[in-house]
């Protein structure tokens, strides 16, 4: 069983900062990717930030230069610093991560309960 668990979402003022994090444990044997999504009310899951084995790194647009993602190997962690967050943040965070279980040849999606971040003053 792989289990991620998040933390460091809330309510924040327009151009505040928040830090998530989410931890997987479990019979891991590697994680080739952990990043976030995340899903506002009535809008599809979009990616949001995800990091490779190898430290590429996809971002997308409409958060570049105030996002910033990165990872702990040794601890099987991934943070999500938001900094100048907008309203149109406001979303579930939701973390993901693409690995292979002890034992297993084969790699698969895991995620996290989410952890919801509002923007609003």
């Amino acid at each position: 069983q792989v289990q991620l668990v998040e933390s460091g979402g809330g309510l924040v003022q327009p151009g505040g900062s928040l830090r998530l994090s989410c931890a997987a444990s479990g019979s891991i044997f590697s994680i080739n990717a952990m990043g976030w999504y995340r899903q506002a009310p009535g809008k599809q899951r979009e990616l949001v930030a995800l990091i490779r084995s190898g430290g590429r790194v996809n971002i997308v647009d409409s958060v570049k230069g105030r996002f910033a993602i990165s990872r702990d190997n040794a601890r099987n962690t991934v943070y999500l610093q938001m900094n100048n967050l907008k309203p149109e943040d406001t979303a579930g965070y939701y973390c993901y991560a693409d690995l292979i279980i002890t034992g297993s040849r084969w790699t698969n999606a895991y995620w996290g309960q989410g952890t919801q971040v509002t923007v609003s003053s």
